[in-house]
């Protein structure tokens, strides 16, 4: 992250604005899976997807390190419940593999760009 750039608000975070990309991508995705699952898999999908972004969000709001960075880190762990969701969508054929695997690089990048950011909330947690 860089020191000079001033973030006003945890929508000027590029980690976050990544998260929305991508909560909005899987809540796209979910629209198509059968009516059967829309208090199932559907529901946990989106919920996984929407906490990855607001987690983000709740820990730009907080006032310590320390605590940003443990939302972060609950929000990299949300990231992965997708990706669980993502291949029990594949598992059930509601998706193909190629969907599945587009979405696991989706994830990758997110999750990613989150790690660079942990790893500069751990640094800066270090310095306080």
């Amino acid at each position: 992250m860089d020191e000079d750039k001033k973030y006003k608000s945890f929508q000027d975070l590029e980690v976050w604005k990544k998260a929305r990309v991508f909560k909005i991508t899987v809540f796209e995705l979910t629209v198509r899976f059968p009516a059967d699952e829309k208090f199932a898999l559907t529901d946990q999908l989106r919920k996984a997807s929407r906490s990855s972004a607001a987690s983000i969000a709740e820990g730009y709001g907080r006032f310590s390190y320390k605590d940003q960075l443990h939302f972060c880190i609950q929000a990299r762990g949300s990231l992965f419940e997708c990706l669980n969701h993502i291949i029990d969508a594949f598992d059930c054929n509601y998706i193909t593999e190629k969907v599945k695997n587009e979405f696991a690089i989706k994830i990758e990048e997110v999750s990613r760009i989150l790690n660079g950011y942990i790893a500069w909330l751990k640094t800066m947690n270090a310095t306080k």
